[in-house]
């Protein structure tokens, strides 16, 4: 008997309790030893108790360790701080984990399977901003410091690297732009290039490439690259260039991991425009639980689902409407849950 793993679960706003019920039916079905803490953030903190993240909720991931949750809109006005940024600081989620895998062939690119590691915690993402006002005009200059620190960089890098090599890939690409930003991007660039003869070389190849490169190769041959690890900005942008190679970001999971906890979510926003109505579709999340899954040591479980998923798609032709489908949140679940079952 499989022991039993206590885990936080985020419904989230708009259409995240129906693809997390949807992913819960297909965990279920799976036999997936998670006992859930159900708690609430986003939109629906704000409402219940005045935060989007309340402290019940953080005292939660903060006791399991471990949290899945659908997406969460950040409230307009306020003065509110996104919640998935406070999720990666409060529990310093350093690595940020992006596959992209074609699921639906056929499309414009085809047999893609990529993987994007960002650092999350560092670079112009740490919010030291602030205008200077000449004469009359307070917003006359803006300025933004960006930090990249060697420690930093080396944890994520080695994160990166030992995924690589656990995960059977042959070549990791650093992304950076160390020709005009050499004192922030190329402390990333030269730790990645040291960590590698010191501890890496020879276990899979390595290769370097500046940003808007690297951006360029991606269009028009992406096949080239097998893993990009890079800093947050270029990470943010990258990471969802990739997922548009597969069909965007609604098949899109994403992981959010540091030393004391993993967060998995669905990248794609909270969708409130079919929110309620049946439509959406869940296999952003399915597949976040499926790295959930691999993350606590259940690659059986964590193969099964994702394979269910593509016979799904592929093989029963059970496809939701963004997929060009007329499947609704149920009528897909319900043939992933036969299928996990068959």
């Amino acid at each position: 008997m499989t022991t039993p793993i206590q885990a936080t679960l985020i419904p989230g706003d708009g259409i995240g309790p129906e693809i997390v019920d949807a992913t819960v039916a297909a965990l279920d079905a799976l036999g997936a030893p998670f006992e859930w803490d159900r708690q609430i953030a986003g939109l629906g903190g704000v409402q219940a108790c005045g935060d989007p993240l309340p402290e019940a909720t953080l005292q939660s991931i903060r006791r399991t360790r471990l949290a899945l949750k659908g997406p969460l809109e950040t409230p307009t006005g306020g003065g509110y701080r996104s919640s998935n940024v406070r999720l990666r600081e409060e529990f310093q989620l350093y690595a940020n984990l992006r596959p992209a895998r074609t699921i639906v062939p056929g499309g414009r690119f085809d047999k893609i399977d990529l993987v994007v590691v960002r650092e999350n915690l560092e670079g112009l993402y740490i919010g030291h901003e602030h205008y200077v006002k000449i004469d009359n005009d307070p917003h006359a200059v803006a300025m933004a410091t960006g930090i990249n620190t060697r420690a930093g960089g080396r944890r994520l890098l080695e994160f990166a690297f030992d995924h690589a090599v656990a995960t059977g890939r042959k070549k990791v690409t650093i992304v950076h732009k160390a020709n005009i930003m050499k004192a922030l991007t190329g402390l990333f660039l030269e730790t990645g290039l040291e960590l590698y003869e010191s501890k890496y070389k020879g276990k899979f190849e390595l290769d370097t490439v500046i940003i808007d490169a690297c951006a360029m190769k991606l269009v028009l041959n992406p096949w080239q690259f097998d893993m990009l690890v890079t800093t947050n900005l270029f990470g943010d942008i990258l990471s969802d260039l990739v997922a548009g190679l597969v069909g965007g970001l609604g098949i899109a999971p994403g992981a959010n991991i540091g030393t004391d906890a993993a967060i998995f979510e669905a990248v794609h926003g909270s969708a409130p425009d079919i929110a309620g109505k049946g439509l959406a579709n869940p296999i952003a999340l399915m597949l976040a639980a499926a790295m959930m899954l691999d993350h606590v040591k259940l690659p059986d479980m964590a193969t099964k689902l994702r394979t269910a998923i593509d016979d799904t798609l592929n093989i029963d032709k059970v496809r939701t409407g963004d997929l060009g489908g007329k499947a609704g949140t149920a009528e897909f679940t319900k043939a992933v849950v036969s299928r996990i079952r068959s």
